[in-house]
């Protein structure tokens, strides 16, 4: 259903604040370790001598902390990096998204906020050093350990093993993923100094192959810093249909160039001749909204990024749904997967004034007018139900009156000095404002029934 509806969105004039360091302190930052970079032989790289690390031969202790490129405004990448070397970090980590940078097999994206080797750069430009966690494997608390969810179009997939259909996509990502950072290795004059190896593979362990095939994949791809692991100690409809006799699972849908649903929400629609009995089973994953006409719109509320069960991942109905005892068939099957690429088509489709009683779930768009530079800001959105919200095609996340977290973090670059578009997917109930503030609201936790 494609609804508009007008918001009042408070304030319209967003005030601007300085977040950065003083040039005069950040001159002396940046000097500093210029003289430290220039001085360092680039022979010997990162070692560990009995209880101590050495760099280039000299005593060198790492003081590190975590700036992830993929979860930072890519305007606010100088802004944090700088924060984080005066608080005395002289070493940032960072992992590389696997899922992010090849969200389709023949599709790769290292533009924007995904351009690594512009961080990097900024990185040393900074007098900084670099921790690299290229996984493919990186856990991170991303989706499926940010691992790319087209994997599991093959029903006898065994990630993060040596099995060959996992081993030969690593092996295309590593092809165009290591040639980028092998010039920004400490031996080529780069910062890159280490290099981790997956993520926590001795708690997970299921093939002794696998760690060494990692290895051998970054080496001999040019990777020569020292390696590392780090281990534990144990329009509803705009999607654009098409016709499945059964149901078909959000992964091996034919969208996306055939890579399949990666997150968001599937339609699955069918037609029932008699009332009775109708069970899933365990064939929903994960949550399921049904009308009487037997539409089921299923959402994918994230695949554990951890654990023994990644290969179980699969969401969407993943198996038959059955009315007294007969498995229903002949399913018209929406994709909305909520990407970028989704939000965009919905901005050409044929848009409808808000009805007196509205139905949801429903799309529903607003616009907002900001002044001069806006800054970071909160959205909030009393008296709506759950759903999720776009702000100029970009998804700030999912939102649920249930809370505990009751509002919305919305960085300043992401709006623009004039007119916003904002559009909203709600499932159950809108009150039709928005309201934007200069303060979080965490809320408190709940009994969710």
């Amino acid at each position: 259903y494609s609804l508009s509806f007008p918001l009042f969105l408070l304030p319209t004039h967003i005030p601007h604040t300085d977040n950065t360091l003083s040039p005069s302190l950040f001159l002396g930052l940046l000097l500093s370790q210029l003289n430290l970079f220039q001085r360092l032989s680039r022979k010997l790289g990162l070692h560990a001598n009995n209880s101590q690390f050495t760099l280039a031969g000299e005593p060198f202790r790492i003081l590190g902390g975590s700036v992830h490129y993929f979860r930072v405004p890519s305007a606010y990448w100088r802004d944090r990096l700088m924060k984080a070397k005066a608080c005395g970090i002289n070493t940032i980590t960072t992992y590389v998204p696997w899922s992010l940078h090849q969200p389709e097999r023949d599709v790769f994206n290292f533009q924007t906020q995904l351009d690594l080797e512009s961080y990097i750069s900024l990185v040393a430009e900074l007098g900084l050093w670099v921790i690299l966690r290229p996984g493919p494997y990186i856990s991170a608390e991303l989706d499926l350990g940010g691992l790319p969810s087209w994997l599991l179009q093959d029903e006898n997939m065994r990630l993060r093993t040596t099995y060959p259909g996992f081993t030969d996509a690593v092996n295309v990502f590593f092809d165009k993923l290591i040639p980028k950072i092998v010039p920004l290795q400490f031996k080529k004059g780069g910062p890159i100094i280490a290099i981790q190896l997956d993520d926590s593979y001795g708690s997970y362990a299921k093939d002794n192959r696998y760690m060494p095939f990692i290895k051998e994949a970054l080496t001999s791809r040019g990777v020569s810093e020292m390696l590392l692991t780090s281990d534990l100690s144990n329009g509803l409809k705009a999607g654009g249909p098409f016709k499945s006799a059964t149901p078909v699972n959000m992964e091996n849908l034919p969208v996306n160039n055939k890579n399949g649903q990666s997150q968001g929400y599937t339609l699955y629609e069918t037609t029932i001749t008699s009332g009775g009995l109708l069970k899933s089973g365990d064939n929903v994953r994960d949550r399921a909204l049904g009308k009487r006409t037997l539409s089921l719109l299923v959402e994918n509320c994230g695949r554990v990024h951890r654990g023994k069960d990644l290969d179980k991942q699969r969401k969407g109905l993943v198996g038959d749904v059955l009315l007294n005892g007969t498995p229903l068939r002949d399913f018209t099957i929406y994709s909305l997967d909520m990407k970028p690429s989704f939000i965009d088509s919905l901005y050409r489709a044929p848009w409808k004034a808000r009805p007196e009683v509205p139905l949801y779930p429903a799309f529903l768009m607003g616009a907002l007018f900001a002044y001069g530079y806006p800054s970071d800001t909160f959205v909030k959105l009393p008296g709506w139900g759950r759903g999720v919200v776009f702000i100029n095609g970009l998804n700030l996340g999912r939102y649920w009156s249930s809370g505990p977290q009751q509002a919305l973090y919305l960085p300043g670059p992401f709006l623009n000095s004039g007119m916003n578009q904002i559009i909203a997917f709600e499932e159950q109930e809108a009150d039709y404002k928005i309201q934007l503030e200069d303060t979080h609201d965490l809320g408190m936790t709940a009994d969710i029934k």
